[in-house]
């Protein structure tokens, strides 16, 4: 039961995390100073940030599950 959980929480964090990181990369602008290419980024990386732990907690879960 708990690999199921843990493979479903791995399938749901790697999308969400796919999802939120082009958002992110999306949200990011650049400049140029002096010829250098400047990022600035006005996203929200608490949904990323998310994502990952659950992608984390599937994988754990997985793994300690009983096969």
């Amino acid at each position: 039961m708990q690999r199921t959980i843990g493979i479903i929480l791995l399938v749901i964090g790697l999308i969400a995390t796919l999802l939120t990181g082009i958002q992110a990369m999306q949200d990011s602008e650049t400049f140029s100073l002096f010829g250098l290419d400047i990022g600035v980024s006005s996203a929200n990386w608490t949904p990323l940030i998310i994502s990952v732990a659950v992608l984390i907690i599937g994988i754990v879960m997985m793994r300690s599950g009983k096969k």
